[in-house]
This record gives structure tokens, sequence and C-alpha cells, in this order.
């Protein structure tokens, strides 16, 4: 099979010394219990169907696409191989061809008409302000699947006086490149006008893709250049002082696109810190944390594995005993919640709506 882009990356598919310490903590490997859905695996096939020792067959798409990219597997590599990048440029070359999940196939019509993940009519806020210090960005998955999460949000930014507006957001693109597309150029364009027509110079993100879409991919280049900053929800908590306390069991779930793409880790902690009297870790957690499967195009394609892994995360949580899962991700946090049992007695919420329900509680 031709593959340019996965031939760029044969020195890397070389590298790896076939070790299996990335078997560790892998969400995949650790369902399936398969060589083949591990990162060793995943960098065999592409190596073969490189090669041509391995055909091209659906087994072998699968493979590659049913990895989260939660990046685990590159913290435990002991020879350093940028394990992500193969994945994703055998994700290109499938993808070129045509060999992509049909799921896939169908998100990326959908964009002709809708221009966000779920096929949806576009979010328009009620007005944009051009005066304010903050712009908010909501993404696809609070706009569309935790709404009232993301409102809480909001909710918490006018109790702290955090001065917002928004725009009539559409997709940030960011997961196009994680399932081997190019994302389509009007995304960025809309945003980028939106954004400057409103003169804000300060974004807050509440999703962490969002959030590593704008400040990486180069087609948000502009808003850079222009001077404008950018900065996650929690970061933005931290530098508010927020009066309440919370005394039951609380632990913290590490979004991968936070924690090991961002290295964001300290500062959610700082933030339960302040409410929460009984803060307990995960046993894996920060650069070891699991990944809860929705990441890497995985819950959209494959959402049996996707709620299966994040099944497993939550399980952590309860074995802990902890009455409160928190994290910082809509696509966590969706994914957890789908995730949850009726019986199992555990509330499961971001860190910013958390805030907000004890602040209304105390009033």
């Amino acid at each position: 099979m031709n593959m340019p882009n996965s031939r760029n990356y044969l020195n890397e598919m070389s590298n790896c010394i076939r070790c299996a310490y990335c078997f560790a903590d892998c969400p995949t490997f650790t369902n399936f219990m398969w060589d083949s859905n591990s990162a060793r695996g995943r960098i065999m096939i592409a190596y073969g169907m490189l090669t041509g020792e391995i055909p091209l067959t659906g087994t072998a798409i699968e493979r590659e696409f049913q990895c989260t990219l939660c990046g685990q597997c590159e913290v435990k590599c002991s020879a350093g191989v940028k394990i992500l990048d193969v994945i994703k440029a055998v994700r290109r070359d499938l993808a070129e061809t045509g060999n992509i999940p049909e799921s896939h196939k169908a998100m990326k019509e959908v964009f002709n008409e809708k221009e966000n993940i779920y096929g949806e009519d576009q979010f328009i806020p009620e007005t944009v302000g051009k005066t304010a210090d903050y712009m908010v960005f909501g993404g696809c998955v609070g706009n569309f699947r935790e709404n009232e999460s993301l409102m809480k949000s909001y909710k918490l930014f006018e109790k702290l006086g955090i001065n917002f507006t928004r725009i009539p957001e559409v997709c940030c693109g960011g997961v196009f490149a994680d399932l081997g597309m190019d994302p389509p150029e009007k995304l960025a364009k809309k945003n980028i006008d939106a954004i400057l027509s409103t003169g804000i110079k300060k974004i807050i993100f509440t999703c962490p893709k969002c959030f590593m879409t704008f400040k990486e991919d180069p087609r948000y280049k502009e808003l850079h250049e222009k001077g404008v900053q950018m900065q996650n929800v929690i970061e933005v908590l931290r530098e508010n002082k927020i009066d309440v306390k919370f005394d039951k069991k609380v632990t913290y779930h590490d979004p991968c696109d936070l924690g090991r793409h961002e290295g964001i880790y300290n500062e959610p902690r700082e933030v339960i810190n302040k409410v929460a009297a009984d803060f307990k870790e995960l046993a894996k957690n920060k650069d070891q944390s699991h990944c809860c499967g929705s990441g890497g195009g995985v819950r959209g394609a494959y959402t049996k594995l996707s709620i299966q892994i994040a099944k497993g995360r939550l399980k952590e949580a309860l074995d802990l005993n902890a009455e409160v899962l928190l994290t910082e991700c809509p696509s966590c946090l969706h994914n957890l919640r789908n995730a949850k049992k009726k019986r199992e007695n555990i509330e499961i919420k971001n860190i910013s709506e958390f805030i907000y329900d004890l602040l209304e509680e105390e009033k």
C-alpha cells in the first residue's frame, strides 16, 4: 500500500524495541489483551502495511482507529518513540484512500451543513458583546451534549465577576487531525473572524481539546499574531477567590488533553483544595492517569469500547469510596456519566460546575 505520510515515520517505527512497556495502562490493550491493540501492535501493523507484509484488512484498519490517542504509551515508552505521530500519520494515509470508520465518514458529511461534530443547529448567542474582558469558547461537546454543565460554568463566571461574552462559534476542527483528515479551513476562519470582530484579546476555553487546537493548530496563527491570549477555564478559576467548603470525599480525573498533552496538573488540584476538605487522589493520577476512553474518535466509532474504558476509570473512584468524581473536560464528563450505573452512588461533575452548585446551595 502506498503510505507517503507513514513513510515519513519509518525511523520512528524502527526505533520501537518491542519492549511491551506500552502495554501498561493502555486503555485498549487492557480491555482486549491483544498485542494488536497496543501501541507496539499498531506500529507493527503500520510497518507491515507500509512494506506490504500485512494486507489492508478491516481488522488492521480498526486497530489503528481504536486508539484513544491518550498518550499513556509515550509516557511509558523506553525508546522515546513518537507513537501518536506515527498513528496519526497512518490514519491520514488510510483516510486519504477512504479507509476510515463509517461514523467518521458521516461526521465529515454533516460538517458541510451544520459545522459541528453532531450535525445539530449551530449555536448562536443572544448577543455578542464588544466590551467584555473575555470571550468564552464552549466547544461542540459542551454546547450539544453537556450544555447544562457548560451553562453552570458561565453562571459561575458571573458569580465571580468575570465579564465575558460569546460568539456564534463553530467546531474548532481539532478532531479532524486525530481522524487523519484535514479540518475544513472555513471552520477556523469563521471562529477567527468572529473573535476578532469583538476586539477582545482574551479567550477562556472550557474544552481542553479546543484549547489545545487554538494554541497549536497553525490555522489559528492569526489570533496569536494579533496578541490574543488563551487560557483554560481552570487557569482562570485558580486566579479567583472562592469562598465555599465541601466536606465529603472528592477525587479528580485528569483529562488526557489537559494533563498529558498540555501539562496542566497542579492548577485543577489547587482549585479543588480551595473548596474540598477531603480530597483524595486516584491511584493513577497526573501523567499516569488512566484515559476515560472518549478521545481519538473512539467514542464516535467504537462506542461500546469507549464506555467500557470509562467504566474502568469510574471503578477506581468507586473503589476509593469517593462521593464526587471531578474532571474539567466536557468529553470526559460525558463519557464518565454515560458509564455510570443508576445504583452507583457517586456524582460526576466538572470542577466549575461543582463549585457553582456549592455556591447555589449556600444561598
